[in-house]
């Protein structure tokens, strides 16, 4: 390991966390229920507003979403970052915040994300205003139905290659389902069977609409400060973090059933010094069910091919050998857009002990994977709340 990975293992971590606005924000736009999010995450950390030297965030609605968050958060910053790789933004953010906190940069950073296009103010991840601000020049002239459309592409090719079923991709729904009846914050908590995702409405063969995410109103933030300077009896530490990109467009992705998923875990995993064995729960990017598949196999915690047997069986379920997405992910959950936020704030409350019926007993060390883009931009992180 490098001096400068040596440097950030552990050089920073979460003091507080929070939501807002989770599945409908009942009218509140993505300003606003950001601005909850941060204020609580505010409160939970032990700090106040002028505290903030720091601001983190992404955002698919606006140009300059940095400058108009920290305008309506009535902040002024020194150190402002707002990189856009999509949904593995702010797992990425980890990374720039703990190079700028221990540059001096600042001492207290918020990351933060909010969305709220279920109540028609925000932008959605199907919408037009999108498409044209985005072009796909490959892709357009077939009119596909994206991201749907180039998910189901993934998916099929792996059917293909390595006889994944129907069945198996099901097995991610029920089982995020399962984690999101446990969870009273979940926008969808009614029971859900294998039959039921079947025979659901089909968006993008062969993906159902319970093969895809959400489409819901929220918002997470994260506090993060120097480690020697956590003052809450609670800080949950970061001890890796590592971001990688392969392609923009589904039609530039050189192998349709591999991701650089193994290429940023296995980074992060190096800058943290932990093994997949000493890793007790996992926060995955499941925007559709070929997703955890995919990352499981890519990060090395079943062979490739094997994903769709590795998530049968309530494995990846409460109870399961391997608790992945235990606030019930992006397809029970919450998806407003992007998600790799309530994956963090899922993981840092585990790491806690608060999450009530759904806890992971003994949990010390957890693993959260954010994807951006169609299978894009990669990034990981390994948090834990001991260190060594």
């Amino acid at each position: 390991m490098t001096d400068w990975n040596k440097s950030l293992r552990g050089a920073i971590a979460i003091t507080g966390c929070a939501t807002a606005g989770i599945g409908d924000a009942g009218g509140l736009n993505d300003l606003e229920i950001s601005s909850l999010a941060v204020h609580a995450a505010v409160r939970d950390a032990g700090l106040r507003m002028e505290d903030i030297d720091g601001l983190m965030s992404a955002s698919l609605s606006s140009s300059m979403w940095l400058n108009k968050l920290a305008e309506y958060l009535g902040v002024f910053p020194r150190f402002m970052d707002s990189t856009q790789i999509g949904g593995a933004s702010f797992v990425g953010h980890l990374l720039m915040a703990a190079s700028a906190i221990q540059a001096g940069l600042c001492r207290n950073i918020v990351i933060a994300y909010g969305a709220a296009p279920r109540g028609g103010n925000g932008v959605s991840a199907t919408s037009g205003a999108r498409a044209r601000l985005d072009p796909f020049p490959y892709e357009e002239p077939f009119q596909p139905f994206n991201p749907p459309t180039s998910y189901a592409l993934a998916t099929r090719r792996h059917m293909h290659e390595y006889g994944t079923t129907r069945e198996q991709l099901a097995e991610v729904a029920v089982a995020a389902r399962a984690w999101a009846r446990l969870n009273p914050e979940a926008y969808k908590r009614d029971p859900l069977s294998i039959d039921e995702v079947l025979s659901a409405r089909m968006i993008s063969s062969p993906l159902t609409a319970r093969d895809c995410c959400l489409v819901t109103d929220g918002a997470g933030a994260i506090v993060v400060t120097a480690a020697e300077r956590a003052e809450t009896a609670r800080p949950v530490y970061v001890l890796g973090t590592a971001m990688a990109h392969s392609h923009r467009q589904i039609a530039c992705m050189a192998d349709l059933t591999r991701t650089v998923a193994g290429e940023s875990a296995g980074q992060a995993r190096e800058r943290a010094g932990v093994s997949l064995a000493d890793i007790d729960l996992v926060q995955l990017y499941d925007a559709f069910t070929i997703n955890p598949i995919l990352f499981l196999e890519d990060m090395g915690f079943c062979r490739k091919g094997e994903g769709g047997a590795f998530v049968s069986g309530g494995r990846i379920a409460p109870g399961g050998e391997l608790p992945v997405n235990t606030n019930g992910g992006g397809l029970s959950c919450v998806h407003p857009g992007m998600y790799s936020m309530f994956g963090l704030v899922e993981a840092v409350r585990q790491l806690r002990g608060e999450c009530g019926e759904r806890q992971v007993k003994r949990a010390r060390t957890a693993l959260v994977h954010g994807n951006g883009g169609v299978l894009s931009a990669q990034a990981t992180t390994v948090l834990t709340n001991w260190m060594d």
